[in-house]
């Protein structure tokens, strides 16, 4: 076993990494890369907005640049330290590192302090639980607003949390996870179309747009894959995926809500509010029946299972490729 996690540390490493991930997700007390990358970032956007003043496309351009370069050189430089001075000592970092990369144990653990406050029937609660994993406004949301929204970040972070680090990971190691959470990071924090970020934070936006273009479709078909395998509607999973995976301003981020949509027969996305503004967006999938608690459940075992096929199918491909040259 030595010798074969010698010859592609890569793989065993994430291998390593998505159980680490399943058994001890996220603590809280334990600092998360993610968070020093967003301190790099908002370093950076407070230097350049200085240094180029009115230029704010040029500054972003800058601000993603040094944010992805320090992202990616800080991991690559420690790692190739530790492996020179102990393989075993690399490959634990690489490992650790390439399970704090990835979010399905602490998104599950999110979303069900969701589907805990939803079952009490206490809205305000159902609420705060839910504004802690989306992005939009919470407090205009009904009981059924909630479901969705909870539904519909397990359905986004399918890919930005899983799939998309495990197709980098396995390509690139912890510094391809790291490359590709810089970018998402500074997708959420600079990306937004709002009077601040509409030009500062083009590149950065324009920049997930293509990391995420592969992970993002690959992810929508494995999610409709998934729900066959779990005996959910598979096939309306099809359907809608073809159907409404092109239905959003984002070239990437209908897919896999559209599978969830059509796997589960409900009806998710349409208008949200963001910032105290109201944004129009098209529906995804059917109403085929009305959202339940239960959906924040299903929507996990989706993601969990799904998940799973992306860690098996790109661990056979890297083997196959790794045999070829």
């Amino acid at each position: 076993m030595a010798e074969l996690i010698q010859h592609d540390p890569v793989l065993f490493a994430v291998l390593a990494g998505f159980v680490l991930d399943l058994i001890i997700g996220d603590p809280h007390s334990w600092y998360h890369p993610v968070q020093l990358i967003g301190l790099v970032i908002m370093g950076c956007e407070k230097m350049y907005r200085r240094i180029f003043r009115s230029h704010e496309r040029t500054a972003g351009v800058f601000c993603a640049c040094t944010v992805l370069a320090v992202s990616v050189f800080i991991p690559w430089l420690l790692l190739r330290l530790l492996y020179q001075l102990n393989f075993w000592a690399g490959f634990a970092l690489e490992s650790w590192w390439c399970g704090r990369l990835l979010a399905a144990r602490s998104l599950n653990d999110e979303t069900m302090n969701v589907y805990r406050a939803v079952q009490t029937g206490d809205l305000e609660k159902a609420r705060r639980a839910v504004s802690m994993v989306v992005g939009r406004d919470t407090e205009r949301l009904d009981m059924s607003g909630v479901i969705r929204a909870a539904v519909e970040t397990t359905a986004e972070n399918a890919s930005d949390g899983e799939t998309a680090p495990l197709f980098y990971m396995m390509m690139f190691g912890a510094v391809g996870g790291f490359a590709y959470k810089a970018v998402n990071t500074m997708d959420s924090m600079i990306g937004y179309k709002n009077e601040r970020y509409i030009h500062f934070g083009t590149f950065a936006a324009r920049l997930d747009d293509v990391l995420n273009f592969l992970p993002a479709r690959f992810s929508g078909i494995l999610m409709c894959m998934a729900a066959g395998l779990l005996r959910m509607d598979g096939k309306n999973a099809w359907r809608i995926f073809i159907r409404d995976k092109k239905k959003h301003d984002s070239p990437n981020s209908a897919h896999t809500e559209a599978a969830m949509a059509g796997a589960l027969d409900v009806q998710l996305a349409g208008d949200a509010w963001y910032f105290g503004r109201l944004h129009k967006k098209p529906y995804l999938g059917d109403p085929v029946r009305p959202v339940v608690p239960e959906d924040i459940r299903r929507a996990n075992r989706l993601m969990t299972v799904s998940s799973v096929l992306a860690l098996l199918l790109l661990a056979a491909l890297r083997i196959a490729v790794g045999t070829l040259v």
